[in-house]
């Protein structure tokens, strides 16, 4: 029992591989950025939805979608037609009051004339008193008629000033120097403006982007505005755009259960070579170092909390030198999910001895020799 037993031990280690072992992983020499990651969308940081504020048929549209345009410059024209109409009316109507104005004046002239006349005549009893009363209503009537006309003439004049006003609002000027990157209305196209003001074209200055990034709640606190960041597009992922947070705004944007907040990042579009729309991945840089003495973050696994100081946080590791392996204390400084900054405690070159699974590095020595034997042990049953 005791022989079959040990040689049953023996199979049985001999058949299980070593977990884990000690590997000597070379320190290297680079940058390292701790960044968080955001996908995000390109647009334009001023623009201008150019709408009508009157109805009517589309008579023209004077520019087209890329076109460059000028603050003030006539981009689309309503037709007039109804408006002129309205104008011409409501000027006919304005001279008709002011001529009954004229005639009711003159009849109020001479109602007070009247009125006066009546009044010496009744100091001498040549008029019965009805007669003055008379003359007292009809001029008090007249100066009324006088009024009132004057008043529709006021009124009318303000009527006057809206029509001419919508009249003017037929021909659409540019808001604002820039490129029109959308027109969703087409000539001939009637618009309704009663309820909403229809857009017909966009004018964005492309000189500056916005780029609104969507990043996480759980990242979102770590972020502040004027912290530095860069994006790359999916046209050309090896160049990154530079730019700086300036604002982050509190509203988020409930997504599949997730919780987004928007992000604006600026950045100059010399060129115009970034367009509305682009798909863009942002990295937000919380710390950099470049020339850094860096290690696999896997080598930290022994945390000296008690050693820790400025430099930063405190970990033992095994170096190996040629007596052998030396336990150091060394600091760490920026850490990302692969890599770790050192401090102090290693130079580029030393060798540290990292855990790693045998099987990965038999695969590995394998591959370094192309002629070696391989096994295939079959399935794990």
């Amino acid at each position: 029992m005791l022989i079959a037993g040990g040689w049953f031990w023996l199979v049985a280690a001999a058949r299980s591989p070593q977990r884990d072992a000690l590997r000597p992983v070379a320190v290297t020499h680079g940058t390292i950025e701790e960044v968080v990651t955001a996908q995000g969308k390109l647009e334009a940081k001023q623009y201008v939805d150019v709408g009508t504020q009157v109805s009517g048929q589309l008579k023209k549209i004077s520019v087209d979608i890329g076109d460059e345009v000028k603050k003030g410059q006539l981009v689309a024209e309503i037709d007039p037609r109804v408006y002129q109409a309205q104008v011409e009316a409501s000027e006919a109507h304005l001279n008709s009051l002011k001529a009954q104005l004229n005639q009711q004046k003159a009849a109020a002239t001479l109602a007070e004339q009247n009125l006066k006349r009546n009044q010496n005549l009744i100091a001498v009893n040549a008029v019965s008193q009805q007669a003055l009363q008379e003359s007292e209503s009809q001029a008090s009537v007249a100066k009324a008629q006088v009024d009132s006309i004057a008043a529709q003439i006021q009124e009318t004049e303000s009527n006057l000033k809206g029509i001419r006003t919508n009249l003017g609002f037929t021909k659409i000027y540019a808001p604002m120097s820039g490129t029109v990157t959308t027109m969703p209305a087409r000539e001939g196209q009637t618009l309704n403006a009663n309820q909403t003001a229809p857009t017909i074209l966009q004018v964005a200055n492309l000189d500056v982007m916005t780029v609104r990034a969507q990043v996480a709640e759980a990242d979102v606190t770590r972020l502040k505005e004027g912290m530095a960041a860069y994006f790359t597009t999916l046209g050309n992922s090896e160049r990154r755009w530079q730019g700086k947070v300036w604002q982050i705004q509190p509203a988020p944007e409930i997504v599949n259960d997730v919780v987004l907040y928007d992000v604006l990042i600026d950045v100059k579009n010399e060129g115009h070579e970034l367009m509305t729309g682009m798909t863009t991945q942002v990295f937000f840089i919380f710390g950099k170092a470049e020339n850094a003495t860096i290690i696999p973050v896997e080598a930290l696994t022994r945390r000296v909390a008690d050693q820790d100081n400025e430099k930063g946080k405190a970990y033992r590791v095994s170096v190996a030198t040629e007596s052998g392996r030396e336990q150091r204390v060394i600091h760490v400084g920026l850490q990302t999910r692969t890599q770790a900054q050192v401090v102090d405690g290693l130079q580029p070159g030393d060798r540290i001895l990292v855990s790693r699974p045998t099987d990965t590095a038999t695969a590995q020595t394998n591959a370094a020799r192309p002629n070696a034997p391989r096994f295939n042990r079959g399935p794990q049953l």
